[in-house]
């Protein structure tokens, strides 16, 4: 508990008072009690309202603007006894309002009260924090596994997009993308190849070569891909949406399906895009062996600047450790 008041026996009346309850500390200035609650954890403020150059009233809106001392309660300990201050007291943030002279047995009700509502309000507070994150994690992990999802008829364990959405945020971070974004780009990458869903098996399991016919449908999923994760406010599914679309882009424009080209296609999509060559490269397919890592790469290093950004093979290339180990660590493995 902080104690604030000018007055040296005013904080020595309430010391007395509550000393045998509670863990006390003393201001003399509302500048030093803010100085206090910033560097040091405090529960409850008793606060005088006339003290020199700073008065409680500004002293508690101080507080209150700040989202370190916000949630603090404040008691008025005062004087000032008019409706007009009372009132005042409450406009600013104030959480209860006592006159003196003060009668011990009150202000200990009070106090207690208040830090009764105080710890209410931390544990709804801690209760709704944890249940927020049980839900995002709920929706992440089902966005994942509808990711996995298109992929697991064309890959039987799955593991191409959690490759896909670590070697996309890898790739971002070294880009210079803040922790967020590369956040967001994992999460959404998931969704990347979602279209497939719609792919007939007959084309998706061909081991032979594919006719012109099939290989318009099998670049559908695009598209079709778009269209299953819709159109949201939600930043996630937009994110989702725009990689679906624009990941088979290329950088010279000879993409698909829109034909996009430079930085007319959106960055997560041109990230995506290496990320899912090297791991479509590095893996086994029915048409295909998987390459090694140094071919895989010596092959995305010859497409700068026609399939792919060239500062994005800049920003792929210096992590290629961070890549092999992603590799290893999510190895495809038979079922």
């Amino acid at each position: 508990m902080l104690i604030v008041d000018d007055r040296p026996q005013n904080i020595s009346l309430l010391n007395a008072a509550l000393k045998e309850e509670y863990a006390l500390k003393a201001a003399t200035s509302g500048k030093q009690a803010i100085k206090i609650c910033l560097s040091s954890p405090v529960d409850i403020i008793l606060l005088d309202v006339m003290m020199p150059e700073m008065d409680g009233f500004e002293t508690c809106r101080r507080l209150k603007e700040n989202p370190m001392t916000s949630g603090i309660p404040v008691i008025f300990v005062t004087a000032r006894g008019e409706i007009d201050d009372e009132n005042l007291g409450f406009a600013c943030g104030g959480s209860d309002y006592i006159t003196k002279p003060i009668r011990p047995s009150i202000v200990l009700a009070r106090i207690r009260m208040h830090l009764l509502l105080y710890d209410q309000n931390r544990t709804l507070e801690r209760l709704v924090r944890e249940r927020t994150a049980e839900l995002n994690e709920t929706r992440l992990e089902i966005l994942h596994r509808l990711g996995s999802a298109g992929e697991y008829r064309d890959n039987e364990t799955g593991l191409h997009v959690v490759r896909v959405c670590h070697y996309s945020r890898i790739i971002a971070l070294s880009l210079g993308l803040t922790d967020s974004e590369a956040e967001l780009l994992f999460n959404a990458a998931a969704l990347h190849d979602v279209g497939k869903i719609g792919i007939p098996d007959s084309i998706l399991f061909k081991p032979g070569k594919l006719d012109a016919e099939e290989w318009r449908i099998i670049r559908s999923h695009c598209e079709t891909g778009c269209k299953i994760i819709g159109v949201h406010k939600i930043t996630l599914l937009k994110t989702a949406a725009s990689i679906a679309l624009s990941h088979h882009e290329r950088w010279d424009g000879n993409g698909y399906p829109q034909q996009l080209k430079g930085n007319d296609i959106p960055l997560f999509g041109r990230i995506v895009a290496i990320a899912d060559v090297f791991d479509a490269l590095t893996s086994e397919r029915p048409y295909k062996r998987a390459w090694s890592v140094a071919e895989a790469v010596e092959e995305i290093a010859r497409c700068r600047d026609m399939h792919f950004n060239p500062r994005i093979v800049d920003a792929f290339l210096q992590r290629i450790p961070e890549i092999t180990d992603v590799l290893k660590q999510f190895a495809d493995m038979e079922r």
